[in-house]
């Protein structure tokens, strides 16, 4: 399931994301913010018609996360990632504040549209920057809705994430040490597929 609060040129999407290291196979979950731009699509039809609306490229994304083995709520493995190359993330941003108090974190990111994280500000127009700001809390209870703390097994992180299983099923295929999964928390992603 994904949440997604549009408006005239950018969308943010929250939703729960399940994810596996590809390096020592531990497995992160959590709350997944990703700031989306709306690409300008021709108008089809009459006036009345329903228009395509296509949020595409990824500008920023916030990672609320806590592994799977670490006390619910901790948030070790939050971050977040500043920008993108086409839709390629760039490596993990890490921020104390984020760890430590993740929601205010994310209203911050949301008020002053990306400028409190140090990075620069979002390239997002005027008038989206200040709706934005208006909307922090709003976006902030809908990524609550995906908390780590409300996901505590694999059948309830799958049926949050089966949208992605092709995803997971990639992590899954590209484990360094695959020795080290947890078979039962990927066993839902693995059947799916």
């Amino acid at each position: 399931m994904q949440q997604i609060l549009a408006l005239s040129r950018c969308a943010v999407i929250t939703r729960h994301w399940f994810e596996i290291d590809l390096d020592d196979s531990s497995m992160e979950h959590g709350a997944r913010i990703e700031l989306r731009e709306l690409v300008p699509q021709h108008h089809r039809g009459s006036e009345s018609a329903a228009q395509v609306v296509t949020a595409d490229r990824p500008l920023w994304r916030a990672d609320l996360f806590d592994r799977i083995t670490d006390r619910p709520g901790s948030y070790g493995v939050a971050h977040f990632h500043p920008g993108f190359s086409g839709s390629e993330p760039c490596p993990r941003a890490w921020d104390a504040v984020l760890t430590a108090r993740p929601w205010d974190w994310l209203r911050d990111q949301l008020a002053t549209a990306g400028a409190a994280s140090g990075h620069g500000a979002w390239p997002v127009d005027r008038e989206d920057a200040a709706e934005l700001s208006g909307l922090a809390d709003v976006v902030v209870a809908m990524a609550r809705q995906f908390e780590p703390e409300r996901c505590g097994s694999a059948a309830g992180c799958f049926a949050l994430t089966r949208d992605v299983r092709e995803s997971v099923q990639l992590m899954l295929a590209s484990l360094r040490r695959p020795d080290l999964l947890d078979e039962d928390r990927a066993a839902p992603w693995r059947q799916a597929g």
